[in-house]
């Protein structure tokens, strides 16, 4: 393995392994889901994120336990970089007490305040403004974290972003603004709904820096998102990235929207054949990083540590029903 096939960041054998690791461990779970919905155990509608899982591996490889992330509805993927338990991730689909939110929140409203996940949002957008707050927090106790703010295209239409993403450069908060542009608004393409498809050119516009990257190649994300973090964290204020990428599923569900004539089955074929994975895969053991037996053992593994998830949260208890108005909101000990 030369120098010239690593990243700028000249990357361990064991540092591409993990990058592999993490993006086959978020495909593993979210087929998982797919599988397992038709049972009907599942209440709660899912978001799945499969074809985009380059995107949260690669940044949260610079990111430290202590640092924040906010996500959205479709999120599972970015709490699994970060590190969260599969299992209580597993169990809050199932609606149960043992979930990451007792079982009231569902696949849309995801915590683990002890990995940094500071929670995800069904509102579009909702998420990002409350990024800020932790960023400005953070500049504040100067902690040195640094917040990742993870939105969609569809969010960048929203008002508040544009006042968030000012607010944190005029302050020249740590936090990095990720947007994962998938083309779709639920069923609504990009082209239906901006002037200008380059949402990254935002950044400039407000003082932040930005850039527009392949957000289907980790190793891009990878250098792109150690530049922005390291910036925040060393007072250098807010960065945009724009990450070009594709959701296989529909918007919502386990099924593929196509069918409904919601896409163009043609173009889903295509990103299909750019499968970040499979890609990913292919560079490893061209390269030498890995055989193709260790990667394939490396997913055996992580299908057992899914299963395992999976039996913990079926075999966990409902809330008890005086448990329905607990944690609803904060009370003040003063």
């Amino acid at each position: 393995m030369t120098k010239e096939n690593l990243t700028k960041n000249d990357l361990t054998k064991d540092n591409l392994i993990d990058l592999y690791r993490v993006m086959l461990k978020i495909r593993l779970f979210e087929e998982k889901i797919v599988d397992l919905y038709p049972e009907q155990e599942m209440k709660c509608p899912v978001h799945l994120c499969i074809g985009q899982e380059a995107i949260a591996a690669g940044v949260s490889a610079h990111l430290n336990k202590d640092d924040y992330i906010f996500s959205n509805h479709r999120g599972h993927g970015h709490a699994i970089a970060k590190g969260a338990n599969m299992s209580l991730l597993m169990a809050e689909f199932y609606g149960k007490e043992t979930g990451c939110s007792g079982g009231k929140g569902g696949s849309m409203h995801i915590i683990e305040t002890e990995r940094g996940i500071m929670g995800t949002s069904a509102i579009v957008g909702g998420g990002i403004p409350m990024g800020v707050g932790a960023a400005l927090a953070s500049s504040i106790k100067k902690d040195g974290k640094v917040t990742v703010i993870y939105n969609g295209d569809g969010a960048s239409e929203e008002g508040v972003f544009y006042e968030s993403l000012n607010f944190a450069s005029l302050k020249k908060l740590p936090v990095v603004f990720v947007c994962e542009n998938n083309g779709y608004a639920t069923n609504s393409p990009q082209i239906a709904r901006h002037s200008s498809c380059e949402i990254a050119r935002l950044g400039p516009a407000l003082g932040a820096a930005s850039a527009c990257i392949d957000g289907n190649d980790v190793l891009a994300v990878y250098d792109t998102a150690k530049e922005a973090i390291e910036r925040a964290r060393n007072g250098g204020g807010p960065t945009l990235i724009e990450a070009s990428t594709y959701r296989w599923k529909g918007h919502v569900g386990p099924g593929e929207d196509h069918l409904i004539g919601s896409r163009p089955e043609d173009e889903l074929v295509e990103w299909k054949e750019l499968c970040p994975i499979v890609a990913f895969d292919k560079k490893l053991t061209t390269d030498g990083a890995a055989t193709e037996a260790e990667l394939i053992e490396l997913g055996s593994v992580l299908a057992e540590e899914i299963a395992e998830a999976v039996r913990f949260a079926k075999d966990s208890e409902y809330p008890d029903v005086d448990k329905l108005l607990t944690n609803i909101y904060y009370e003040s000990k003063e």
